[in-house]
């Protein structure tokens, strides 16, 4: 087993508010109470037990930063109809056949794996779509996470732009959600139960191992699955584009103390100390109460926000969430 020590400095504390003397704790009700008495486009409640500890927490949102990448980002550019852009668009009811995939909620566990899943799970979206919904799968986040030179850290972090150009030059094989037999090599880290801190501990990936899971029938080169060069898209009517076009994108985005807490309607940061990286896949937008906002699917299982969903504001690249969005074509 792969066991990484580190040490994740946080920063200095911003907050959009001043508390005095004493910051409440980032899980506590003080806090919740102070969101919600904000009256702002989204609600606070507990999706985590406040004795969680916050190395857990930073472990659980932490993808590492964009100055390491070293590749170069391609980006697309669509010729944009601003007419045949929809007020309300959901990737689900797009492609009905594919809404099963495409809106499946994982669970990382206790493993900075988000980046993981958001590129997997964007790429198998795609698949599914441009297969006319007759190849539905599951991408082995295990096998990204541990196989991929570039973003190799297990459980520590990774690079989302590494895991798109490690799909487009060597490939990833199949791999459902934990416990299951789905494909080559299923997700190892356990789920986590985040109201019970006795429970959710610490979670370590495994040593890369170019082999399928025992019990499976598939071999672990010919299951492997790659796709066209990855490209960027960059700007909202770009975005939006891409998404009805070609399907779901993932990015990644600044994540706030106040997104723990995170329960319904449409996030913008309220205060709270920066952590570092997550990323989720967008797979639509919408308007609530006049507020624009994009839809993304996290990977923090169904207890947390709505029903694993989140909203966030959309059109001023709240928390650089329209910085980089990733995507890219597979190949049959």
């Amino acid at each position: 087993m792969k066991i990484l020590f580190f040490i994740i400095v946080v920063l200095a504390t911003t907050t959009t508010v001043n508390f005095g003397k004493s910051t409440p704790h980032f899980l506590s009700d003080d806090l919740i109470n102070f969101i919600n008495s904000k009256n702002t486009t989204w609600k606070a409640g507990r999706n985590f037990n406040i004795n969680t500890s916050d190395f857990l927490t930073k472990r659980i949102s932490n993808i590492l930063p964009r100055k390491e990448i070293k590749h170069t980002l391609p980006t697309k550019i669509h010729s944009v109809d601003l007419e045949a852009i929809p007020e309300f668009f959901d990737a689900r009811e797009a492609w009905p056949e594919c809404a099963s995939v495409i809106g499946d909620i994982k669970d990382q566990g206790a493993c900075v794996a988000g980046w993981a899943f958001a590129a997997v799970g964007t790429i198998g979206d795609r698949i599914c779509i441009h297969s006319n919904a007759t190849i539905q799968m599951n991408l082995s986040a295990i096998d990204l996470m541990t196989c991929s030179n570039e973003c190799n850290y297990g459980c520590t972090g990774g690079l989302l732009v590494e895991g798109w150009y490690y799909w487009s030059t060597v490939g990833i094989v199949t791999g459902g959600k934990y416990g299951t037999n789905d494909g080559c090599k299923p997700y190892s880290i356990e789920p986590c139960d985040h109201y019970d801190s006795e429970t959710c501990g610490i979670g370590y990936a495994p040593d890369c191992v170019k082999v399928c899971d025992e019990g499976s029938s598939l071999e672990y080169e010919s299951d492997l699955k790659t796709g066209a060069p990855y490209y960027v898209v960059q700007s909202e009517v770009q975005m939006q584009t891409e998404i009805m076009t070609n399907g779901p994108i993932a990015s990644s985005f600044k994540v706030y103390e106040d997104f723990f807490l995170y329960e319904s309607g449409v996030y913008q940061q309220v205060t709270g100390r920066y952590f570092r990286r997550e990323a989720a896949k967008l797979i639509g937008w919408g308007v609530e109460n006049g507020v624009p906002y994009w839809l993304a699917v996290n990977s923090w299982n169904e207890n947390w926000g709505e029903n694993g969903y989140f909203r966030i504001l959309r059109g001023s690249n709240e928390c650089e969430i329209e910085t980089e969005p990733l995507a890219g074509i597979p190949k049959f």
